[in-house]
């Protein structure tokens, strides 16, 4: 797949006081990108698009670089203490995805070039809650790889918390890009996680991602640089024939993860749901979708934000939970599930 180039570019003027901002300025003008400035990452304007289909894909194809000013990180429980923030969005679009009703209409792509404040702040952090460890999630609003041939701003994090006595790192991706990280000086601090699928639910709704081979050969690349790891596998989708498929990924994961990954293996399973306003803002981007949203063959259940989510009926979720969790314990007995929802 090929590396993830943007059609247009916005630039802080600010960004540009700092290394990482020229840096980037540099290699994108290599590579024929074209070039604006905006006075603020939280509103951009001129990206083109008429009508919501256009504007998600022009937006899906525009970088912002700017300088990250909040100094409090937000709480990312269960799986984290903290957002790390490096990034913002993602260059592909999957249909079901959370970030297209919680970025807006226009879910460009942000990186911040302040990389020493970010890492200070989580080093005070650190400070504050040792002798505990501290977890920072580098990707609950983004996915990080396909710009990290751009900014190198992944291998830093890696390699900051490599040398924490007290700090943690855990990111997930759903891209195969990762040669460069595999020679980072981790020291099994950083949890590198894949969201994974089966490929038919790959190749009809995760568009412009890679397909599930290449990312469980790039798993199997992390595993054998010595990372712990991780994978999602999300949304589980129910339809006929999906055990075949499900089981097909576990067998391809058997086939490439060395023995030395599976003693610290982590797993997360969550099952397709949905809510009124993803289905709304999902059918305005993809009107023919095929994503299973009839409500009436859901069940509708109050979430802990205040809103309600359409979830597989009771019957619907153990079958699935069954068999997910039977496949672990057949292909990787010693892995850890740390949660089914």
């Amino acid at each position: 797949m090929q590396p993830f180039v943007p059609k247009r570019a916005f630039f802080e003027p600010a960004a540009l006081e700092y290394p990482l901002g020229r840096e980037i300025y540099d290699r994108l003008q290599k590579l024929g990108v074209e070039i604006h400035t905006t006075g603020s990452h939280n509103r951009v304007t001129g990206i083109p698009g008429k009508t919501p289909g256009e504007a998600y894909r022009e937006a899906k194809r525009t970088l912002v670089v700017g300088v990250r000013k909040s100094n409090e990180y937000a709480p990312c429980k269960p799986s984290a203490h903290y957002q790390l923030p490096l990034n913002t969005g993602c260059s592909s679009m999957c249909e079901y995805c959370y970030l297209a009703t919680t970025l807006g209409k226009k879910p460009y792509i942000r990186v911040y070039v302040n990389i020493e404040d970010i890492l200070a702040k989580a080093q005070a952090y650190i400070e504050e809650r040792k002798p505990e460890i501290t977890v920072f999630e580098g990707a609950a609003t983004s996915d990080p790889i396909p710009v990290e041939y751009l900014t190198g701003i992944l291998k830093r994090t890696i390699e900051f918390f490599g040398v924490q006595e007290y700090g943690r790192f855990r990111f997930v991706t759903k891209h195969a890009r990762v040669d460069s990280l595999l020679d980072a000086t981790h020291n099994k601090h950083t949890r590198f996680r894949f969201s994974l699928n089966a490929d038919p639910v790959i190749s009809r709704y995760e568009h412009l991602t890679p397909s599930m081979a290449e990312r469980v050969e790039a798993a199997g690349k992390v595993a054998r640089a010595g990372y712990p790891l991780g994978f999602i596998i999300a949304p589980i989708v129910h339809y006929p024939g999906w055990e075949n498929d499900y089981q097909e990924l576990f067998r391809s994961l058997d086939r490439k993860l060395p023995d030395s990954a599976r003693r610290d293996l982590t797993f997360e399973l969550i099952t397709h749901r949905f809510t009124k306003r993803a289905k709304n803002s999902i059918l305005a981007v993809f009107p023919e979708t095929g994503l299973p949203m009839d409500e009436n063959e859901r069940r509708f259940k109050y979430g802990q934000f205040g809103y309600g989510k359409y979830l597989y009926t009771a019957e619907v979720m153990a079958e699935i939970k069954e068999f997910m969790i039977k496949q672990i314990q057949v292909y990787f007995p010693e892995a850890g599930i740390d949660y089914f929802v």
